[in-house]
């Protein structure tokens, strides 16, 4: 076979979270684009019919599921949704994420609700989605979870102290799925992405995509500029395929070098 076909996803049924826009989106296309039918996942109704439809048009299967990631009972339908309208479920993409009101604080500073929200939601969602996923996985051939992280979750991050708290937490979580899912057949990776001026990056920060050009410089990546979305789709592409198959518990950092 040649090695080129162990990167194809011919077959696979894979759900993203958090897909409607930024790197989801890029993560959902890249997954079509290598041959799987995707279900999209997300809060706004109308971004996520806007990928399956870009999905579709690739001539690949896709379903638009709104979902608060938040609500274990969404979580856990969508899961069951997949399955039963798809046929299938191989590969759950757990990148659904963020701050609530994108305000930068300290730890001292921080309302007991915003650290609450961004627990929920950057690391009791990414379990919650593994526990829906895995249940269906181990009973029908098992399969791939891929938890998006941060390089956020390796380093001090002032006033951004709950987000990469919960990235940590991702990290771990991986770790520990990992462990436990192997005998059931499920292989849970992570991938940790350096900064990528999606539009909660760019509110977060108060830059605006005129200061995309100027970025690299501004954060000192040694590759010279900041990410893109399609910079993580390869990475999520090669974790969902067979050409990673003697690879778990792992963090795959992206960031050019930072």
């Amino acid at each position: 076979m040649s090695i080129i076909n162990e990167f194809r996803l011919d077959g696979q049924v894979a759900v993203v979270t958090g897909g409607g826009r930024g790197i989801g989106e890029g993560i959902a296309l890249g997954l079509a684009d290598a041959g799987a039918d995707v279900v999209i996942a997300a809060r706004r109704t109308e971004e996520i019919e806007a990928v399956a439809e870009k999905i579709r048009a690739m001539g690949r299967r896709a379903l638009a599921v709104t979902t608060d990631m938040m609500e274990i009972e969404q979580v856990q339908a969508l899961a069951k949704r997949t399955f039963n309208e798809m046929g299938a479920l191989t590969c759950w993409v757990s990148n659904a994420g963020g701050a609530d009101d994108r305000v930068p604080r300290t730890l001292l500073d921080m309302p007991e609700r915003q650290w609450d929200f961004q627990m929920n939601l950057n690391l009791k969602a990414v379990w919650t989605g593994a526990q829906a996923a895995g249940a269906i996985m181990k009973d029908n051939g098992g399969g791939t979870i891929i938890n998006i992280s941060s390089q956020a979750a390796n380093r001090a991050s002032p006033n951004n102290g709950p987000y990469a708290v919960a990235k940590s937490g991702v990290n771990n979580l991986t770790q520990t799925l990992a462990a436990e899912m192997a005998p059931l057949g499920i292989r849970v990776n992570s991938v940790s992405p350096g900064p990528i001026p999606t539009e909660v990056f760019l509110e977060f920060t108060g830059m605006t995509e005129d200061d995309i050009p100027k970025m690299g410089k501004m954060f000192g990546v040694p590759l010279g500029r900041v990410g893109t979305p399609e910079d993580i789709a390869p990475a999520v592409v090669y974790l969902a395929s067979t050409s990673s198959s003697w690879m778990t518990g792992q963090d795959m950092v992206i960031n050019g070098g930072l």
